[in-house]
């Protein structure tokens, strides 16, 4: 037996300043949910973060866990795969070309596609309600989380990776017209008719900067909402010499447009 959730979606004032009825969006009636996990050693994060997305997204039916394992050798995608997730065995390197290849094994039902890390940064109970707007509002073709959206939160980061990817998105804004308060965040959701027929070319982490083009060059908005963000557990994988990557990514999209 299906639980029905109800979400309720922010109320809306009128111009005469009278409260609208929210709108209501059942989560169970929204079908094909893929949550693809770019995975690299993240045994202890891996675990964590499928429970949690177990917890939160009880309520769909027809969800799909998809990690992409790049080969690790501390058991993550043994790991994955107890907990019911579909795994699959990196070709390539890096998690640009490890979300290529999830997309290639994501099912034709499929109708939102979440992009999460697996080192359990990026807490699941905000998807629920990235999901809901996306279903309200057809002109959105991707909901983004913020991590910069809390003053708490801020306030792990190191100073240089805050000053850094302030520097990213405002390149983002000037050279791909991207206007992101966070344009790198690992954490969004994505309706998968703007990613059916679409492969893209990124390798590394370039891969969030590229999303962000694709959606708003198809046409469509994207949505930031604020979310909490953790220390991760393992090994951090972000490096100085990616910054250089996303910012070249930035530019070949300027060149190719």
């Amino acid at each position: 037996m299906i639980t029905e959730t109800v979400l309720e979606q922010p109320r809306t004032e009128t111009k005469e300043g009278a409260a609208q009825s929210p709108q209501l969006v059942r989560v169970h009636e929204i079908p094909g949910l893929v949550v693809i996990i770019p995975a690299l050693e993240e045994a202890a994060g891996i675990f964590r973060t499928i429970l949690e997305l177990d917890q939160e997204l009880r309520p769909y039916t027809g969800k799909t866990y998809l990690v992409v394992d790049g080969n690790s050798t501390d058991g993550t995608g043994q790991i994955a795969h107890r907990l019911g997730a579909m795994v699959l065995k990196q070709e390539g390197v890096g998690k640009g070309d490890a979300f290529r290849q999830a997309l290639e094994n994501v099912p034709e039902s499929t109708k939102y596609i979440v992009l999460i890390d697996a080192d359990f940064t990026y807490p699941a109970t905000h998807i629920t309600e990235m999901v809901g707007l996306m279903e309200s509002d057809p002109s959105i073709g991707m909901v983004s989380g913020n991590r910069f959206g809390y003053s708490e939160t801020r306030e792990l980061f190191k100073r240089s990776f805050y000053i850094g990817n302030r520097t990213l998105a405002l390149v983002h804004a000037v050279l791909n017209g991207v206007k992101m308060k966070d344009p790198l965040s690992g954490l969004r959701v994505i309706r998968y008719d703007l990613l059916r027929d679409w492969s893209p070319k990124a390798l590394g982490f370039d891969i969030e900067a590229e999303l962000n083009h694709h959606i708003t060059a198809s046409g469509y908005s994207i949505r930031e909402i604020p979310i909490e963000y953790r220390i991760r557990i393992g090994e951090k994988k972000l490096r100085r010499r990616d910054g250089f990557q996303i910012l070249h990514r930035m530019l070949t999209q300027t060149l190719a447009s």
